[in-house]
């Protein structure tokens, strides 16, 4: 049985990384990863959503994948990470869902979202994916 102060949280169980996640991403990286999704949103092409991510992966076609933290229950995106590794795809889990579904344009949170061409963020995705895999080792 897992105690803890849920409502000095605001209600939401909150931990500094979901069970389901093996590598911790320094904060400087989570905005990062945030910053190019935005800026391949405007040029490229993004995924929003966990179906439409869900099915970027497994058609190979997502280049990065941002999931949230804070989904409710973690049952819904929990799958990504397992997905992401056996594709070699990266991923980072990080932010909130308001601040997944911000920068991918909604006015809505979103759980996950997934880069499929980077536009003009390219070189911002490929740096991001090398500091990625640079944490994995």
């Amino acid at each position: 049985m897992l105690i803890c102060d849920e409502e000095a949280r605001g209600g939401i169980l909150s931990m500094s990384k979901p069970f389901y996640v093996n590598v911790d991403v320094p904060e400087e990286l989570k905005q990062e990863a945030l910053k190019v999704l935005e800026k391949a949103r405007d040029t490229g092409k993004t995924k929003k959503g966990t179906n439409e991510v869900t099915k970027a992966i497994e058609r190979n076609q997502a280049k990065l994948v941002i999931i949230a933290s804070d989904v409710q229950p973690q049952e819904i995106v929990m799958h990504l990470p397992l997905l992401c590794e056996e594709k070699n795809i990266p991923y980072v889990v990080c932010g909130s869902r308001k601040d997944i579904g911000k920068a991918i344009g909604l006015d809505r949170p979103s759980a996950s979202a997934g880069i499929t061409h980077p536009g003009n963020a390219k070189d911002a995705l490929d740096a991001l994916v090398k500091k990625l895999a640079a944490l994995k080792k």
